[in-house]
């Protein structure tokens, strides 16, 4: 691997590390930059190298959150979901290679849809929290979602966790864009390390260039967590949508390419 290819790698990884802390999605950047640079390692390599940067990008944003105070962080909610999470995300991780992501793409493709929807139909959603603690039904939805089913699909594909994360903890629980996202970087830090040692058990993890990626998310995820929390749930929704139109069009290109016509076909 050239410098050049290193440099462009901790660039990404930067990005990634200021897209997760703010309402995820880094793995939209890093996973296919790996991939470019590494067009014949095993996807599974690939996948435990992303997982060993960004657990150390989102728990870093965590901290920063958490730090920053005057957040509401339901820990009836955050630490019952973490440590389902550490579980669920190991079992995806463990399954990684038994279904194939084209089965899957479809139904994240339909989520994504509904998700962009809602958020764009309703410009108050995330604006504020909902008043009053939740209730039980809201607390044990919002668990098993991002605890089992979130957590199942980060260790399974990936990209795109720490957002479901974030519009999970919004719908469900009524938090604000900052508080959600906040809350989801503690549970996407339980993600990340289920399925992180999944792969490490495997032998499916570079890291020496994972540690070096690593340096690079953290940097970015102090950066996006503070810039979440100062400018506030609006700034939060803005890249919210930019990054669910990114993960729609990043999916529905590696759906349909392949329907279509060859340019240099048609010529001849």
């Amino acid at each position: 691997m050239g410098a050049d290819t290193l440099l462009v790698l901790l660039a990404a990884a930067a990005a990634a590390g200021w897209i997760d802390a703010v309402v995820g999605g880094g793995g939209l950047l890093l996973l296919p930059a790996l991939m470019v640079a590494f067009p014949d390692a095993p996807v599974a390599r690939l996948l435990g190298t992303n997982k060993l940067a960004a657990v150390f990008g989102t728990a870093s944003a965590a901290a920063a959150f958490v730090r920053r105070g005057g957040l509401r962080l339901e820990p009836r909610i955050v630490w019952p979901a973490a440590g389902l999470a550490l579980l669920g995300a190991g079992a995806g991780a463990a399954l990684a290679g038994a279904i194939s992501s084209d089965a899957l793409r479809p139904i994240v493709m339909a989520v994504l849809a509904l998700v962009l929807a809602i958020v764009v139909a309703r410009p108050s959603l995330g604006a504020s929290s909902r008043p009053g603690p939740p209730g039980r039904g809201r607390i044990v939805a919002a668990v098993a979602v991002a605890g089992c089913g979130i957590a199942f699909y980060d260790g399974l594909v990936g990209p795109g966790t720490g957002t479901f994360l974030v519009l999970a903890l919004t719908g469900i629980v009524g938090m604000d864009f900052v508080e959600a996202s906040a809350s989801a970087k503690i549970v996407n830090t339980a993600t990340n390390l289920g399925a992180l040692a999944v792969f490490a058990s495997n032998g499916d993890v570079l890291w020496l260039l994972g540690l070096s990626l690593a340096a690079c998310n953290i940097a970015g995820a102090q950066v996006g967590a503070r810039m979440a929390v100062r400018r506030g749930a609006g700034f939060v929704r803005g890249v919210l949508v930019v990054v669910v139109v990114a993960l729609l069009a990043k999916l529905a290109w590696e759906q349909f390419s392949g329907m279509l016509p060859d340019p240099l076909s048609a010529l001849l």
